[in-house]
């Protein structure tokens, strides 16, 4: 180390003259000079900045696992409140080439009526065969959607009942690609195996297709969230971290849109507040036994299911066509005596009260405030009473696959297609066009404006518009664009598309190191800064 003022440093580091001057150390020409030097030298190399370096790497690798569970986080909950097709009969086809398409129906609640299996694709090719076994079943049980998975052989499955569909035109019947990422976890889960004990995990498998097109919501609660598979880098984060805060928005998204207490199953009643596994079983047990739950009140029969649980979970169970019209709303019971007093002093029957918009605007919530209950609480049960019991989740809507385009080699530059968002990151989002391999739209070709979050854009589960910009058949990879004006191998400024990317990938490297937006690139930035 040298410290003299007229000499220029060598090999040192800055951080080291700053230790020597902290402790006022100038090399003088003393025999212990040099000593004290060494000591400097190491106090820094080896002690601090090996600290320094760890605690660096901790804090950023800490940042960026907590963004990347932040945006699988996000993804699971657009996929849990996407747009349920609702209670309809419905058939699940899980997909497949050797083994066939497993065929399963259900009806309006999700209760298993018939199940079997088809053979329309290769090897088998038993296509009429197959056409008369689905349009049997269809018409048995008056079918109105057809659920076909998203797997191996989905497009030509779909290309088959496409057909069936179009050769019988008097059928009210319409098919929906779906996704069916994590069924066959479902189909071997302990749970399956105790509600279908004697099915094979295919057709377990064709029975969640079925009600994840009925219900999402009730059907993915069943599945572990980390199963589900929407996140970025979900294995190289903290395990117990992830699956803590999965959990809460699986919570959070069915205590939002609330649970019919007697069609729930015992997964989706174990997620609401205040419910534990153990209760949400009494409660599927009694409602088996007794038959269906007639008010809200009966629930306090439930063994287990105290004054305390009551409290917590009665405004998230809903009574559909039950004794009290408030018992199918998220009004909670303790607030009933509310509703009450402002059907009194309007002198208006309890149920008028419900839905009619005109009369509940022109109320002053301020009137029926009390020192018990707030100005906030009662314009929360007004608004309530205006829509109750109201799904918070979109209207159902599907995507269109071209025909013709079934597989990857299918695809052109310039296409234009629909798709289905599947997964949105940090840098942009993956795109199911139904060639069984996800485009990815770049977070540059979200917009024609500056998106600094994908999910200001696109969400999981969206019906979105792409446009084809390359495809490497090879490499399985395909870059799409939500720009429509954007012209392949050409960006609107002129340049190309290469460069483009580039320009891209370096925005993401300065955007890794300022945000830490992932792993890699938060490593990365801590590799450069030390």
């Amino acid at each position: 180390l040298v410290m003299h003022a007229d000499e220029k440093p060598t090999d040192t580091h800055p951080c080291e003259g700053m230790l020597a001057r902290h402790w006022s150390l100038e090399h003088q020409g003393r025999p212990a000079d040099n000593w004290l030097s060494e000591v400097v030298r190491w106090t820094w190399r080896v002690k601090l900045l090996t600290r320094l370096q760890t605690d660096l790497l901790g804090a950023l690798r800490e940042r960026a696992e907590q963004e990347a569970i932040e945006v699988f986080a996000n993804n699971l909950k657009d996929l849990l409140l996407a747009a349920p097709a609702g209670p309809k009969a419905t058939i699940g086809l899980d997909p497949g080439l050797r083994t066939g398409v497993k065929v399963a129906v259900v009806d309006a609640s999700g209760k298993l009526l018939d199940h079997g299996a088809i053979f329309p694709n290769p090897p088998q090719n038993r296509a009429h065969e197959a056409r008369a076994a689905l349009l049997s079943m269809v018409q048995k049980h008056g079918a109105e959607l057809i659920a076909i998975g998203n797997g191996t052989a989905s497009r030509e499955t779909d290309r088959f009942v496409a057909d069936l569909l179009k050769e019988n035109p008097e059928l009210a019947t319409r098919k929906v690609m779906v996704n069916e990422a994590g069924a066959s976890i479902y189909s071997a889960s302990e749970l399956a195996a105790r509600e279908f004990p004697d099915l094979d995990v295919t057709i377990r498998g064709a029975i969640s297709i079925a009600r994840r097109l009925q219900d999402p919501l009730a059907e993915l609660v069943k599945i572990e969230p980390k199963s589900i598979g929407v996140g970025q880098y979900q294995h190289d984060v903290s395990q117990v971290q992830l699956a803590r805060q999965l959990d809460a928005v699986v919570e959070d998204c069915v205590n939002v849109v609330g649970v019919d207490v007697n069609t729930a199953s015992i997964p989706l009643l174990a997620r609401v507040s205040g419910l534990s596994k153990g209760i949400a079983q009494n409660i599927v047990t009694l409602r088996e036994q007794r038959g269906r739950f007639r008010s809200r009140q009966e629930l306090l029969e439930v063994p287990r299911f105290g004054d305390k649980t009551f409290e917590q979970a009665a405004g998230f169970l809903r009574i559909m066509d039950g004794e009290n019209p408030l018992d199918a709303s998220a009004v909670h019971p303790e607030s009933y005596a509310i509703v009450q007093r402002i059907a009194g002093q309007q002198g208006r029957r309890l149920g008028s009260l419900i839905g009619d918009s005109a009369f509940l605007r022109q109320l002053d919530a301020r009137e029926y405030t009390d020192e018990r209950v707030g100005l906030p609480t009662v314009c929360d049960i007004i608004s309530e009473l205006d829509k109750p019991g109201r799904d918070p989740r979109p209207e159902f809507r599907m995507a269109s696959f071209q025909e013709g385009v079934e597989k990857i080699a299918d695809l052109r530059p310039n296409m234009v297609l629909e798709g289905t968002v599947t997964n949105v990151t940090n840098f942009g989002a993956f795109v199911d066009i139904g060639v069984h391999q996800d485009g990815l739209v770049h977070i540059s070709a979200l917009a024609d404006r500056f998106v600094k979050d994908p999910r200001e854009v696109a969400k999981a589960g969206d019906i979105v518009r792409v446009k084809v910009m390359e495809v490497d058949v090879k490499r399985k990879r395909i870059a799409l664009s939500m720009r429509l004006s954007d012209q392949a191998g050409q960006s609107p400024s002129g340049r190309t598309d290469r460069g483009k990317q580039g320009q891209s990938r370096r925005g993401e490297r300065q955007d890794g190191a300022g945000r830490n937006t992932s792993l890699a690139q938060a490593f990365a930035s801590a590799r450069r800064e030390t």
